[in-house]
Parts: structure tokens; C-alpha cells; sequence
């Protein structure tokens, strides 16, 4: 069976959300932040961090 990721990545959140009720702004804060370094210099030294 092979399944996208980007599918897998959005059930994953979905759940996360629902089991471990996050606070809304905290969840825009990480998306949001995670979409400014992955477009920033700071990208290649984060890579470097995670793998």
C-alpha cells in the first residue's frame, strides 16, 4: 500500500490535535515557524541538526 506523505503528515497532525489539545496559537506559532526557517539560511544548519 503506499500512501503519500503529505496525507500521512495531515492524519498524524489531525490526531496529535484531537488527543493532545494543543492550544490553537500554539500549532499556527510551530507551522508558521517551521515554514520561515525551512525558507531562511538558517535551513542547511537545521537540516544538519535533525539528520
Amino acid at each position: 500500500m503506499h500512501v503519500p506523505l503529505w496525507f500521512v503528515v495531515i492524519v498524524v497532525a489531525v490526531l496529535g490535535i484531537q488527543l493532545a489539545r494543543p492550544p490553537w496559537w500554539l500549532v499556527v506559532l510551530l507551522l508558521l515557524g517551521g515554514y520561515l526557517v525551512a525558507n531562511s539560511f538558517l535551513a542547511p544548519a537545521v537540516a544538519g541538526l535533525l539528520g
